[in-house]
């Protein structure tokens, strides 16, 4: 699925609404990186060049990726041809700040939300001002301080328009435009980077906003549109009023949704599916109440098999998630958790074998007391958890299951 860059949007978008001149070099649909970035350097002359690292890895253990050698030439290319300051922001960045800018080279790091931080920093770079703060990483020497800047309302920075220069062409094809209405999240799952991310404290767009977002979208041609919250169903009062909002705006579109299988229930399933929506991602990651417990989830297995039926009854594909592997599995749990996800007759399952290790997450906490890592490992560089003796058995299980079923993904 195209992945337009949602991050990147809402900062370019707040720069321009602060009055700077932005251009966007979208390089994941660039067929020639090094072409592409001389030609919009050569063109535009930046006296700053932002970054925005979404991801590290694909988190894949098997034949693992690592994506910031490709980032690092990127940073030198930027180096050769200009004399700009390197700025780098973004979710995968957020996640491994200080060794993560020490990795690539650049010159500045914004972990965290990017919106005001940005065009703060742009403006002191330009004026020459103090370029010390509590949200700014500096690899001359500046100190960097523990806070980040934290948006305490997302009205003050509007959705980006799909049309910002160098980020149209997309639309076609499988595409779904990504919209998040929400950031932060407390759930406080053991393996999850989201805090590191967006924080935990919940924070939300008006939904009538959201909704006439949708609309002007939805006049320019979209129609497909990919609510990217982590949990979209929570908290339910918020979800709703989202839903009716939607569907009192009288709009022709179909939206897809991560939940949480926790406190669904009957009215939002069809609300949702009144909205537009026509699938949801079901963030249960184990069938086993053991491993739910161990992954510190606030739902159990009832609520996982409630949800997914709610949301079978009003017509919503359900694709389900499982992650194999974890402090505490055995191979009775995962069997468990495969015949429980069996049981539900989902259109799609997504098995990952492995759980990618994140900083100062009780995953982390477990695999340095297990000795699968050191206490001052850098986990920048992919790290996994694997219950000892499993990784192969479970990936013979898992492709067995399979085989028989087309809608499982391993």
């Amino acid at each position: 699925m195209p992945a337009w860059p949602l991050g990147l949007a809402c900062v370019a978008a707040a720069a321009i609404h602060a009055g700077h001149d932005v251009r966007v070099l979208d390089l994941l649909k660039s067929d020639d990186v090094r072409a592409g970035l001389e030609q919009a350097i050569g063109d535009f002359g930046p006296e700053v060049i932002g970054i925005s690292v979404r991801n590290i890895d694909d988190q894949r253990m098997e034949g693992t990726t690592f994506y910031l050698d490709g980032v690092r030439d990127i940073v030198s290319l930027c180096r050769e041809r200009s004399s700009a300051p390197v700025v780098l922001g973004g979710a995968g960045y957020s996640i491994f700040p200080e060794s993560a800018l020490n990795y690539l080279g650049a010159d500045f790091g914004l972990p965290g939300e990017g919106e005001a931080a940005f065009p703060d920093l742009v403006s002191r770079i330009k004026s020459g001002s103090c370029l010390e703060g509590p949200y700014v990483l500096h690899r001359a020497g500046l100190p960097p301080a523990g806070a980040r800047r934290s948006i305490k309302s997302l009205d003050d920075f509007p959705l980006p328009d799909i049309d910002l220069p160098g980020l149209s062409g997309y639309g076609s094809g499988e595409f779904w435009l990504p919209v998040q209405t929400r950031r932060g999240c407390a759930m406080e799952c053991s393996y999850c980077s989201t805090p590191a991310i967006e924080g935990t404290r919940f924070r939300k767009r008006t939904p009538e906003e959201v909704a006439r977002w949708l609309g002007r979208r939805v006049e320019a041609g979209m129609r497909r549109f990919y609510f990217v919250d982590n949990t979209f169903n929570l908290p339910g009062s918020y979800a709703l009023d989202l839903c009716r909002a939607i569907t009192a705006a009288g709009l022709a579109l179909s939206w897809r949704c991560i939940l949480y299988p926790w406190k669904m229930d009957e009215n939002l399933a069809e609300a949702m599916a009144r909205a537009g929506c026509v699938e949801a991602s079901i963030g249960s990651e184990s069938g086993s109440g053991d491993m739910l417990r161990s992954m510190n989830k606030r739902f159990a297995v009832e609520d996982v098999r409630r949800a997914s039926i709610l949301l079978g009854a009003v017509g919503i594909r359900r694709m389900g998630f499982l992650m194999l592997g974890g402090p505490g599995e055995t191979m009775a749990s995962a069997e468990e958790s495969l015949r429980f996800a069996d049981s539900l007759g989902l259109e799609s399952l997504k098995i990952t074998i492995g759980i990618r290790i994140y900083p100062r997450t009780e995953v982390a906490r477990r695999a340095v007391k297990d000795g699968i890592i050191a206490p001052d490992d850098d986990l920048l560089i992919p790290r996994f958890y694997m219950a000892p003796g499993l990784e192969e058995p479970l990936r013979e299980m898992a492709g067995k299951w399979k085989a028989s079923r087309p809608g499982w993904i391993v």
